[in-house]
C-alpha cells in the first residue's frame, strides 16, 4: 500500500492507539431505497484508464494506460455533504466507526483538543485525536455548523458503504470514478486539461504554499470551482473519495478475490485532497490513486455515490 502521507490507516499508527485493533464493521441503518435523483449520467463506452506521467507514481499502479469499457451509469455531481450525512444519521441512528472507536486522524495544524501522544511513522503532520468525528472534524469543541455544504469527513469505507446502501445507491468502482472524473477528456492530467492553473486560475482545492508549514485551508464546499464535462465538482483535491474496489499494486490485481480480501487489505481512494502538494504528493492528477483500510478515517477523506441509470 502507498505511504501514510496521503492518509494513514489505523494499523500504521505507532505505538498503537487505543481501540486501534480491527473491529466489526458498524451495522448499516435501515435502507431508504429512494430513486436516485440529481445525479450526473455518464454514457457507456470505452475510455483510456490510467496514466504514464513522468512525475507519476508507478509503484501505485497508475499504469499502464489501457482501454476499459463500461456501461452507462449515474454518479453524484458532488461528494456527500455534512447536511446529507446528518439526514442519514437522523433517520437511521447510524454510528460511524470513528465514533465507535473513539478517535480519528486529523492534520496536526488543524487539531484542537484531544491530541494523542502517538505519531504516524513517516508522516508527523498526522495525529490521532480523541473525539474527532464527522460532527467534530478537528476534535472536541469543533463542529460542522458552518460547513453544512462541505464534504463529510472522518468516514470509513464501511460508513460510506452504509450510507450508499441507505440511499439506494452504491460506491463507484475505480474505473467508473476515473471515467466520470475525466469528464469526456482523454489522456489529460486533470479533469479540465493538462495545465494545473490555466490562465492563472485555481481549479481545485490543494495545498497552497510550502507543505506543511505554510498557512492553508481545509475542506471547501462540495460545489466549488467549475464542474468537469460530465458536471462533476471537485474530483481533484478537496477530499479523497472511497471507491468500491480493493487495492492492487497492478491493474491485474483489481478483481476481487472470491475467497475474500486478505488480512490488511485496503480499498482504493481517488481524487487527492486539500493536503496534496507537488513538493511531496501530486496525487491530485486524475490517474493518481491511493488506498486505506476499510476501518480507517481521516479529516480529508469523503465519498460520492453511483447508481444504475
Amino acid at each position: 500500500m502507498v505511504g501514510a502521507c496521503c492518509g494513514p490507516s489505523r494499523s500504521t499508527a505507532a505505538p498503537p492507539y487505543p481501540g486501534g485493533e480491527q473491529s466489526d464493521p458498524p451495522v448499516p441503518g435501515p435502507e431508504r431505497r429512494e430513486p436516485p435523483r440529481g445525479m450526473a449520467r455518464v454514457p457507456g463506452g470505452t475510455f483510456l484508464m490510467g496514466g504514464d506521467d513522468p512525475d507519476g507514481w508507478p509503484e501505485d499502479g497508475e499504469g499502464p494506460v489501457r482501454e476499459v469499457r463500461l456501461t452507462a451509469f449515474l454518479i453524484d455531481p458532488v461528494c456527500v455533504t455534512n447536511a446529507r450525512f446528518a439526514t442519514f444519521v437522523k433517520e437511521t441512528g447510524y454510528v460511524t466507526e470513528a465514533e465507535r472507536i473513539g478517535w480519528s486522524f486529523v492534520f496536526r495544524r488543524f487539531a484542537g483538543r484531544g491530541v494523542m501522544d502517538a505519531r504516524v511513522p513517516g508522516a508527523p503532520w498526522w495525529v490521532g485525536v480523541e473525539g474527532a468525528t464527522w460532527r467534530s472534524p478537528e476534535g472536541p469543541g469543533s463542529s460542522v455548523g458552518d460547513r453544512q455544504n462541505h464534504p463529510v469527513v472522518h468516514v470509513s469505507w464501511h460508513d460510506a458503504h452504509a450510507y450508499a446502501s441507505w440511499a439506494g445507491k452504491r460506491l463507484p468502482t475505480e474505473a467508473e470514478w476515473e471515467m466520470a472524473a475525466r469528464g469526456g477528456l482523454e489522456r489529460r492530467r486533470y479533469p479540465w486539461g493538462d495545465e494545473l492553473t490555466p490562465k492563472g486560475r485555481q481549479r481545485c482545492n490543494i495545498w497552497q504554499g510550502s507543505f506543511p508549514s505554510a498557512p492553508s485551508r481545509g475542506t471547501m464546499p462540495a460545489k466549488s470551482f467549475q464542474p468537469n464535462g460530465y458536471g462533476l465538482y471537485n474530483v481533484a483535491g478537496n477530499v479523497w473519495e472511497w471507491t468500491a474496489d480493493w487495492w492492487g499494486t497492478t491493474w491485474e490485481a483489481f478483481a476481487e478475490n472470491p475467497a475474500g480480501p486478505p488480512e490488511g487489505a485496503a480499498k482504493v481512494l481517488r481524487g487527492g485532497s486539500y493536503l496534496c502538494h507537488d513538493s511531496y504528493c501530486n496525487r491530485y492528477r486524475v490517474a493518481a490513486r491511493t488506498a486505506n483500510t476499510p476501518d480507517s478515517s481521516t479529516g480529508h477523506t469523503g465519498f460520492r455515490c453511483a447508481a444504475i441509470p
